[in-house]
């Protein structure tokens, strides 16, 4: 699901599986806590459920002032530790928010500007694709209960989780996931930059394919509920 919030908005759009191209008018405010995409997204990030875990990053990680990062990365990898292999990375550009396995509160003074939430259901094996490209970017990692049962064969996502520095130059390669849909899965490629790389309209070009070309997306809710 692809998520818009214009600026000076409390409503937003939202792209749905199976309506490509169609944006559907999110009915409730972002500020509620409940009854609309965000909230239902990141229902799990915000409240418990036993067999959901995840890890969330944040350039401004909520509670934690005067954090100095040259990463603006923001998401969430949430994954099942029930039987299937449910798995989501939610991409999103609101700093500070969520604040994990607390409540959900929309930042007030975020709703003057615009942003935006992805959210690409996945399986568990494309994590050590997504954590490869995210250990270039250095996000500025907030909140990891992901077990090491679940990791033991990623070694990307096991230096993501403990901070490591890549040692490979910066840009040297491109990382393909699909997502998890029998009838229509997409393929999504991940480009990062790191911090001393000079491919700065990478990130323009990464929402262009996004949203162009990535035509079916599914909320990770779908597959927990």
């Amino acid at each position: 699901a692809i998520v818009y919030k214009a600026p000076a908005q409390d409503t937003g759009k939202i792209i749905l599986p199976g309506a490509v191209g169609n944006w559907a008018n999110n009915q409730r405010a972002f500020t509620a806590g409940q009854g609309h995409s965000f909230a239902k997204t990141l229902e799990h990030v915000v409240g418990t459920h036993a067999s959901v875990k995840f890890l969330a990053y944040n350039n401004v990680p909520p509670g934690i002032p005067n954090v100095k990062t040259k990463s603006n990365g923001k998401g969430v990898i949430i994954l099942s530790t029930a039987a299937d292999s449910a798995a989501a990375w939610v991409v999103h550009t609101i700093p500070g928010f969520p604040t994990a396995k607390t409540p959900y509160n929309w930042p007030a003074s975020e709703t003057a500007r615009g942003h935006l939430l992805i959210c690409l259901t996945i399986s568990k094996s494309q994590i050590n694709a997504i954590a490869a490209s995210l250990l270039l970017v250095q996000p500025v990692i907030h909140y990891n209960d992901i077990p090491e049962t679940e990791t033991a064969r990623m070694p990307y996502f096991k230096k993501l989780a403990e901070g490591q520095t890549p040692i490979i130059p910066p840009f040297t390669s491109r990382r393909t996931v699909r997502t998890q849909n029998a009838r229509a899965p997409v393929t999504v490629h991940i480009y990062s930059k790191s911090e001393s790389s000079k491919y700065g309209k990478v990130f323009s070009y990464i929402s262009f394919i996004i949203i162009h070309t990535c035509m079916y997306f599914e909320l990770f809710f779908t597959d927990l509920n």
